[in-house]
């Protein structure tokens, strides 16, 4: 029975991780967890999952926490999350945000296989990961559920055992929900309460994902994670709205095929593909009822009402640390949308200026990408303060 890690067991990713492993008892023994500060859900997982190692963000909470589980290994600080993100062979990543990065490369650098559905350590630090994943032994699954199925669809194709490999593709198709907002023009966005952009019509997600969602930066932020999985160049990866979320997304071969995965919208599927990998669980999250399903329907996107899609492709294609600007940009803006210091519309407004301040500087090391992170949010506070 192969060993997991799981970073961020108490937000979505992390419950929903937990949800696959009481369906599949016998999949992975838990050796490490690991939250930031919501101590009683921690607490009453690891009482029942019985890890080796128990990680909490919130420095002020650790003894809270080793008072609760006498005798388990508790502890706190970065050195500790690198810690139990080694511990596993297999570690999900559930860390939300920029904060994830650390566990990203622990796990890379270990040699262990990467469960990830924390993009934006890929996204702001590129070529650090790229690096890190070619350690031996290191291998990344994407949790994401729309690179999960370009996966499969690759996979399934001999793209990553044949010779010819991603000669054979002609694009990727990443499919979006178009979330709460899709169909709305600029004019009926100008007031949009954040109750409304949390409200996303297909899939159960944290807060921060959820309002990316609604503004298409979750899409635009997995066009960058597809071309740092892939390897394929932003030309031939394309977005299409598709409001069932049913078809996760699909591969265009060269000979004119188009592979596609479906599944109702399940993120257990991608996660218990990402553990059980090469092998595939028991348990059908995500079957469909074909006597139910009735329609797909696929549409362009709005990129003048969403203009969060149009900067991503352009910090993607600026490359080194223009990913890490907008990444910590659209962090902090959202961040103040959510404590409702900004409007929504103003979110790619904070995003473009801050982008704006690209350079030239390389993202050839964690140093250089945290600098351009820490850097880029303290100019979206600046402009957010001084504009909104």
């Amino acid at each position: 029975m192969p060993s997991l890690s799981l970073l961020g067991s108490t937000g979505s990713i992390g419950l929903q991780t937990l949800e696959v492993l009481r369906a599949e008892p016998d999949a992975v023994e838990v050796v490490a967890l690991g939250a930031g500060s919501s101590v009683a859900p921690l607490v009453a997982q690891a009482r029942e999952f019985h890890p080796r190692m128990v990680v909490v963000g919130d420095a002020d909470r650790l003894g809270e926490v080793q008072d609760a589980l006498p005798g388990m290994h508790v502890a706190t600080g970065p050195s500790a999350l690198a810690e139990a993100a080694a511990m596993g062979e297999v570690v999900v990543n559930g860390v939300v945000g920029f904060a994830g990065l650390p566990v990203t490369l622990s796990a890379l650098e270990a040699g262990r296989r990467l469960a990830l559905a924390n993009k934006e350590s890929l996204i702001a630090a590129g070529p650090v990961v790229q690096r890190a994943r070619q350690t031996p032994g290191a291998e990344l699954l994407p949790v994401d559920s729309e690179h999960c199925a370009v996966h499969q669809c690759l996979r399934a194709n001999d793209v990553f055992t044949a010779d010819a490999g991603m000669s054979r593709v002609h694009r990727i198709v990443l499919t979006a929900s178009g979330g709460p907002f899709r169909g709305r023009g600029i004019e009926e966005l100008a007031d949009v309460a954040v109750e409304h952009a949390l409200a996303h019509p297909t899939w159960s997600m944290g807060p921060k994902i959820t309002v990316d969602s609604s503004t298409l930066m979750n899409k635009g932020l997995e066009v960058i994670e597809a071309n740092e999985l892939f390897g394929l160049g932003y030309d031939r990866i394309e977005v299409v709205i598709h409001p069932q979320s049913v078809v996760h997304s699909m591969v265009e071969f060269t000979d004119g095929a188009t592979m596609a995965q479906l599944s109702m919208p399940d993120m257990r599927l991608c996660i218990g593909y990402a553990i059980a990998y090469p092998d595939r669980i028991a348990t059908p999250f995500g079957r469909i009822d074909w006597n139910e399903l009735r329609r797909l329907d696929f549409e362009p996107p709005d990129t003048e009402a969403f203009p969060c899609l149009e900067l991503a492709y352009a910090a993607g294609r600026l490359g080194e640390t223009a990913p890490a600007l907008l990444n910590a940009a659209n962090e902090v803006a959202v961040q103040a949308f959510l404590d409702e210091r900004i409007r929504w519309v103003a979110i790619p407004k904070v995003i473009e200026q801050v982008l704006g301040d690209h350079d030239d500087t390389e993202a050839d090391s964690l140093e250089a990408v945290m600098e351009i992170d820490a850097k880029a949010r303290a100019t979206a506070e600046h402009i957010i303060a001084r504009q909104f």
